[in-house]
């Protein structure tokens, strides 16, 4: 768990009160990178929610806000990520009904949901909860995430309509109209591509997409590429919105709230991902339960902003951190030009081709798609490797919330397999120590005659306490004869009374078998279960002090078993 951060969540105490002026200069200058990066990126993402340009960077705005005020980390950026982007724009037009006005309201109602949950979550303090969404989860999540998102952006690319209702719906469509692919698109896409891609490779966390943007409209209106069948962005209005509740509330619009849920899960794994990698690496420290608080703060300012639900993405934060940010200050300055650029800049903007901000979104969902981490996972482990396909398929098959919820859900059932089924050792001395490992994997290790030691590695539960049993017996029947089995609870950190009561019942099958169960190395807690179920009593002293050497050399010096612990 991380340590609690400088700036206590009780009272929370100002990040300004401990601000140094020598950061000043480095806080603007990200902040300018910042606001650089997130025009394009903003309205290609807002496109891929399928609302309207300009919301995309309102989210920046009051999102940056919010959570500039509450936040724990020094370099986290908030604003729309592609993932969260994906999730709302395939789910709010059926609960619009196709209405555009309306899905504005309807993403902005789920950017207050959020919020209002978030807060809900800080006060109970449920931050925990987001553990069942492992590492191994998001690398499926992610992929499968950047698949999708993708097949959402090549129609654009490609200069076709597309469609389908689903990733494989997406993906037959559009390979019907690849016939109709219209060359003048597909150039400007595939040049848009070509520069973000070098420029990410030339000049690293500089907004490369930025002057990508500003080519692509000087291209479009000196060869009038509208003319040619390519779709622009369009006028924009200039301004800042005005601050308000959505207009409709949660109890108009069904599934609100479980959308609600799913990007909040969504977004606070991603920011914590993206506050612990960034804190490590500068040395500070993140608190994780008041990052709850600021994420709700910026998703409760983002609704007000008719904004739709925002986070702390990855790629953002990065570019804010290696613009040289020192404290949120640079989300501020990020917001004041953002609010500038809507105010004067947006005329600009109307002759930004739509396959510019495809390619804008294909370049960020690559790093989703990592590969090489997932060749890892299946060498290091396959049951791992498995939830992480899951997670993937997942996402591709059922959407981006079905999908997680599946993949959280295989994850748990997994664990609960290997606890329920946990490997049962059979131990052995390491030739020339004190110490005992697994035969299995040690067929060198010393036996000693008439002896069995055993360990389970898991607690001893209900819901494997007969599996243990058969497993401990199937030995015993295979080393016979054996005078004395000892169990091995170093590896067993808790043990119920199901657990306790299974112990008796093989104290006494291995009685019937002339041999004798003892018990060693048994935790504290353990020792109290044990202790309060009378198995002491039944089978001997279950002391803290022996251990399974003691046992063995007693043994070789022919003490009675009895007696042993």
């Amino acid at each position: 768990m991380d340590r609690p951060s400088s700036e206590s969540t009780v009272g929370m105490p100002s990040w300004r009160a401990a601000y140094r002026p020598e950061w000043l200069a480095a806080d603007c200058l990200a902040g300018v990178t910042l606001a650089a990066y997130a025009v394009p990126v903003a309205l290609a993402y807002a496109t891929l929610a399928g609302l309207e340009p300009e919301i995309g960077i309102y989210g920046y705005i009051f999102g940056g806000l919010g959570y500039a005020v509450l936040g724990s980390s020094r370099h986290v950026a908030i604003g729309p990520t592609s993932a969260i982007s994906l999730l709302v724009g395939s789910s709010i037009a059926a609960m619009a009904a196709g209405d555009p006005s309306r899905m504005a309201q309807v993403a902005s109602l789920v950017a207050l949901s959020v919020g209002v949950l978030a807060v809900a979550a800080w006060a109970f303090r449920l931050s925990t909860l987001t553990s069942f969404v492992s590492d191994t989860i998001l690398v499926g999540f992610k992929a499968g995430a950047g698949i999708s998102i993708a097949m959402t952006q090549l129609p654009n690319a490609l200069g076709v309509p597309g469609g389908g209702d689903h990733f494989f719906g997406r993906v037959a469509t559009l390979a019907h109209q690849l016939g109709d692919t219209n060359p003048v698109v597909l150039a400007v896409s595939a040049g848009a591509l070509a520069l973000l891609l070098l420029g990410d490779r030339l000049l690293p966390g500089r907004p490369i997409a930025l002057g990508v943007v500003a080519l692509a409209i000087i291209a479009s209106r000196a060869f009038h590429l509208p003319d040619h069948g390519v779709t622009t962005v369009g006028t924009i209005p200039a301004g800042l919105p005005a601050l308000g509740l959505p207009g409709i509330r949660a109890r108009d619009v069904d599934g609100v709230v479980p959308l609600a849920a799913a990007c909040l899960l969504l977004a606070y794994v991603e920011g914590m991902s993206a506050a612990r990698a960034l804190a490590s690496k500068h040395g500070y420290d993140v608190d994780v339960r008041r990052e709850l608080l600021a994420l709700g703060a910026a998703n409760v300012l983002a609704a007000l902003g008719h904004a739709y639900p925002v986070a702390g993405g990855l790629s953002q934060s990065a570019v804010n951190e290696k613009a040289g940010a020192r404290s949120r200050l640079s989300l501020v300055v990020a917001s004041i030009v953002l609010c500038v650029a809507l105010v004067f800049l947006t005329g600009l903007v109307a002759n930004l081709p739509k396959a510019v901000l495809a390619a804008i979104v294909l370049v960020a969902v690559a790093g989703l798609v990592d590969v090489r981490e997932i060749v890892r996972l299946r060498s290091v482990s396959r049951i791992e490797f498995r939830v992480a396909m899951i997670a993937l398929v997942g996402v591709l098959l059922l959407g981006i919330l079905k999908g997680v919820l599946v993949a959280v859900v295989c994850s748990i059932l997994l664990l609960l397999h290997r606890v329920a089924v946990p490997h049962v050792a059979v131990l052995g001395r390491i030739p020339s120590t004190t110490r005992f490992s697994d035969l299995a994997r040690n067929p060198d290790n010393e036996r000693t005659p008439g002896l069995l030691l055993f360990r389970v590695e898991a607690p001893l539960l209900y819901f494997n306490v007969d599996h243990i049993l058969r497993e401990v017996l199937k030995r015993v029947d295979a080393q016979s004869p054996i005078r004395l089995a000892v169990c091995d609870l170093s590896t067993s950190p808790y043990v119920d009374i199901a657990g306790a009561r299974m112990l008796t019942r093989l104290s006494t099958e291995l009685a019937a078998r002339g041999a004798s169960l003892r018990l060693a190395e048994a935790h504290a807690t353990v020792r109290d279960v044990l202790r309060a179920e009378d198995v002491e009593r039944k089978l001997g002293p279950i002391s803290r002090r022996i251990s399974l050497l003691d046992v063995v050399e007693g043994l070789d010096a022919g003490e009675d078993t009895r007696v042993l612990a």
